[in-house]
């Protein structure tokens, strides 16, 4: 059976994905997962959320998926040591110098690289299982038949089953950061680049706005859409459980406690739905079900988007929109 994988954007959050039935529960180190800071945990937090987890019988991993400095790495090592010894299961990585340093300072960590790392090729798997990576996300944009190749090739494997698509590869774009471009440094010196979630800071989504693409024929498309496009996976779930998949990860850090604890719910029933009657499982009824959950998801990401536009607009001191509206409406794009 595989992994179902949840995400942990706050205590209360972390417990209400063991309550609904995850196997293991993500969380994020404050300024080092992508995420702004009010869906990342101090270490209190952190502390508190791998005492609820165990306590549920559920695994606890740390996202550790921004980009640092070299002078921001002993700070990440120094962090990595805390949670270790508080008893983290594993962690989410994406630089490729820092999960060899993670490795090597601590042997016996379970490792994941993460979907940000665009691993599209078992040549990079086979990398990164060097590394020190035991299991790889894959990509969004992978077909079942290359997803398929790597569990022939022996590899740990973990797909996403919501989340977001991306115009250019997840955890690859720096457009935000032309957006907003401030930048503060913390008392233990990480620096924040508060555009860039590569970076410590976060993702202004400027791509859901609306751009026109001119060619160099001059000719200009208005309203092109670029890509940033949430997803549930459904009908994919079979084929995922039945090629060997170890993990689905569901993404939503960002999301309301109980949105978060019922799509959780309906892929820990689903799946088992599945394993205990393959020949009678269908789809149909799963999609209907899943309508009233994707609407509550889209709502709240339109606001969070609408919100999000509006804070960069007041970075740089001039509107992006000039109405509420305006952005409300963009947001349905």
């Amino acid at each position: 059976m595989p992994e179902l994988l949840g995400p942990g954007g706050s205590v209360e959050m972390v417990q209400a994905v063991v309550d609904s039935g995850a196997d293991t529960v993500y969380v994020g180190a404050r300024g080092w997962s992508r995420r702004r800071a009010d869906f990342e945990m101090t270490d209190d937090d952190v502390r508190r959320s791998i005492e609820v987890a165990h306590a549920g019988g559920v695994k606890i991993r740390m996202a550790f998926n921004t980009q640092p400095r070299s002078v921001e790495v002993p700070l990440l090592l120094r962090a990595m040591e805390r949670y270790v010894g508080w008893g983290i299961d594993g962690a989410i990585m994406t630089d490729v110098g820092c999960i060899q340093a993670v490795h090597q300072a601590f042997p016996e960590l379970v490792i994941h690289a993460s979907v940000g790392c665009t691993i599209l090729n078992l040549e990079d798997c086979f990398f990164y299982r060097d590394l020190g990576a035991s299991q790889i996300v894959a990509d969004v944009k992978l077909s079942p038949q290359e997803i398929q190749a790597r569990k022939d090739a022996g590899l740990g494997t973990e797909v996403l089953i919501h989340a977001n698509t991306c115009y250019t590869y997840l955890g690859r774009c720096w457009m935000s950061s032309h957006i907003r471009y401030d930048t503060t440094t913390a008392q233990d010196g990480k620096r924040y680049y508060l555009g860039s979630p590569n970076r410590g800071g976060l993702c202004h989504r400027s791509c859901l706005q609306e751009w026109d693409m001119t060619g160099t024929n001059g000719q200009t498309i208005p309203r092109v859409h670029m890509r940033n496009d949430v997803f549930f996976r459904v009908r994919e779930i079979p084929s995922y459980i039945s090629m060997g998949v170890d993990t689905l990860k569901i993404q939503g850090r960002e999301y309301t406690v109980p949105l978060v604890s019922e799509i959780v719910r309906f892929y820990r029933d689903l799946v088992d739905a599945y394993q205990a009657a393959p020949a009678l499982w269908r789809p149909e009824p799963w999609m209907m079900r899943l309508a009233d959950i994707e609407a509550q998801r889209d709502a709240q990401r339109n606001r969070m988007t609408a919100d999000l536009y509006e804070e960069a607009a007041h970075a740089f001191e001039q509107p992006i929109f000039s109405d509420a509206a305006g952005m409300a409406a963009q947001c349905e794009l």
